[in-house]
């Protein structure tokens, strides 16, 4: 279904797409079809410099934002969004609600008339065994509430991102034994006597779902207290659990008994969502500013490669995160399980997003080998048989952050060596060989990739937070100036980079010694503020031209 464009109507920055790679377009989509949008406004100002401030200072140090002081200060100017509403009901459409905290409206009508709306085509595509609406080519919105209007979300459905989650191709040898959770984090000298009391672990959920018995019996067997556990539903998605241990329950039940394992006392919100851009990104800012649960921190076991994504998602995706860290929340997120490629096969190298927004945690992988709390061998992860390596590299969209600038973080292997952001932060165990005993739907698994990794961190930072008796919010610059409280993994690569001394495009720091991490931020100072740019060196000024000199006047002839 098409729209006639209006003569005053003006593109919404980045929201072009192409046709989804692999997919194949079976025809029109039914115009009465009646579906939701999300249309995401401007903040009455950024947060991003106040999350860069508090990001310098020591987590003691640090005054968050209360979830109301943030909505007023940060969240959509009302008068944005009566005239995006307004907007709304001139094109058909019936606002279902608006969100000034998450700077949200969400939209109601036909395919029909929202493709008027926002001046596009919907087609459907077939993808395997999936059916879904997609778009071509740019969004658009009237003039004057062009300038209003950060990113519209919805339109197209097409599955945005992948679980980071890998099985072990084969039983593990006597050489690769598999772990309880617990135990890795004791390898890790997770900080002992704390559960995480006091602190809301919120999980970032795009299918699948968990049963309580199948959760009860798993810490029953591990010895350990079950957790609370609740479920937000967002966009019409909520906790099913569909009985097939290779679906999406495996990524669910995965970072629930991580987290739950070695921080008990923590309390765990999963928020569950459809696998599409809409889905993900209102799912995130749901926990961000859930005022009921209040999470402290968010872990996020889901991504693809950046250039999968639209501008205008990777923009709003990274300023909610920026919000997160006003608030004291920390977001942990997988870095990738398909190496330096990310899986995308044009040959060059690509970072997993949402981990290369430059306000999360990102977390890569390694195989761990240990007894008791004695490490014996820790090296990349990168298990050639079956392609599975942990991603990391350099961003193609996000600059260097300030707090990388010391950090050694080479330019992209890719033509034209872009200095960007860094990925992945830190890392953890994360190879199926060496992986996580867990149960999905009754049954015992053996799984790795770096969706075990961000629930790991952030039991260890429910835990510290517990300690320090305040969340540690986004600790990004405090983590890099705390080198000598990871173990640095020089061992590996995970195909175009290689692990060396200090951070590296495969494992980042390295892999935590909770107790020495605790202890230096229990200490941290002030992260230092970024050296200014050097002021341009002025242009020479241009020598002034010499004066001619006069020409001499002839001299008069003599008179005869």
């Amino acid at each position: 279904m098409a729209k006639k464009r209006s003569s005053s109507a003006v593109t919404v920055p980045g929201s072009e797409r192409t046709a989804p790679p692999g997919a194949v377009e079976s025809g029109p989509c039914d115009g009465n079809e009646r579906t939701t949008v999300t249309i995401v406004v401007r903040p009455r100002t950024s947060s991003r410099d106040e999350a860069a401030a508090l990001a310098r200072k020591a987590p003691q140090q640090r005054t968050y934002l209360s979830r109301e002081q943030f909505a007023s200060r940060y969240g959509a100017d009302p008068v944005d969004v009566a005239a995006v509403e307004q907007f709304a009901l001139d094109s058909d459409l019936i606002v279902v609600g608006a969100d000034l905290a998450r700077r949200s409206v969400v939209v109601e009508g036909t395919v029909q008339a929202l493709c008027g709306a926002f001046g596009t085509t919907l087609r459907t595509y077939k993808q395997g065994d999936q059916t879904f609406r997609g778009r071509t080519g740019p969004l658009s919105v009237p003039a004057e509430i062009g300038s209003v209007v950060r990113g519209v979300f919805g339109l197209d459905e097409r599955p945005q991102a992948r679980a980071q989650i890998r099985r072990a191709v084969q039983p593990a040898a006597a050489s690769e034994p598999t772990y309880n959770p617990p135990q890795v984090a004791q390898a890790y000298s997770f900080p002992s006597g704390l559960s995480g009391t006091g602190q809301t672990v919120a999980i970032i959920e795009l299918g699948g779902g968990f049963s309580q018995s199948d959760l009860t019996g798993y810490f029953k067997g591990l010895g350990v207290t079950a957790p609370s556990v609740t479920s937000v539903g967002v966009d019409g998605a909520t906790n099913v659990a569909d009985q097939d241990p290779n679906g999406a329950d495996a990524e669910v039940e995965l970072d629930i008994e991580v987290v739950g394992s070695i921080s008990p006392g923590a309390k765990i919100v999963v928020y569950f969502a459809p696998n599409t851009d809409q889905g993900f990104l209102d799912a995130v800012t749901t926990a961000i500013h859930d005022t009921t649960n209040n999470p402290q921190v968010i872990s996020i076991s889901w991504g693809g490669p950046e250039s999968t994504w639209t501008s205008q998602a990777l923009q709003n995706f990274d300023a909610a995160f920026a919000d997160a860290g006003t608030l004291g929340i920390t977001v942990t997120i997988a870095a990738g399980d398909n190496g330096s490629s990310d899986g995308v096969t044009d040959g060059s190298a690509h970072v997993d997003f949402p981990a290369s927004s430059p306000h999360v945690l990102a977390c890569g992988g390694t195989t761990l080998v240990f007894n008791g709390s004695s490490i014996t061998s820790e090296i990349v992860w990168n298990d050639g048989s079956s392609g599975g390596a942990t991603g990391g590299g350099i961003s193609a969209v996000f600059p260097l952050p300030a707090w990388q600038q010391n950090a050694g973080v080479p330019p992209s292997v890719n033509s034209g060596g872009i200095a960007g952001r860094g990925v992945p932060d830190v890392a953890g165990d994360a190879d199926p060989q060496t992986g996580y005993n867990i149960s999905v739907d009754g049954s015992a698994e053996v799984v790795g990739g770096t969706s075990a990794v961000a629930p790991l961190w952030a039991a260890l930072v429910a835990r510290i937070n517990q300690s320090l008796g305040k969340p540690l919010g986004f600790v990004n610059a405090q983590l890099y100036a705390n080198p000598t409280a990871f173990r640095d993994i020089t061992s590996g690569n995970n195909g175009s980079y290689k692990a060396g001394p200090g951070w590296d495009a495969c494992t980042g720091l390295g892999s935590p010694n909770g107790a020495k991490l605790l202890t230096a931020l229990s200490a941290a100072a002030p992260a230092p503020a970024p050296a200014p740019a050097p002021a341009p060196t002025p242009a020479p000024k241009p020598k002034p031209k010499p004066k001619p000199k006069p020409k001499p006047k002839p001299k008069p002839k003599p008179k005869k």
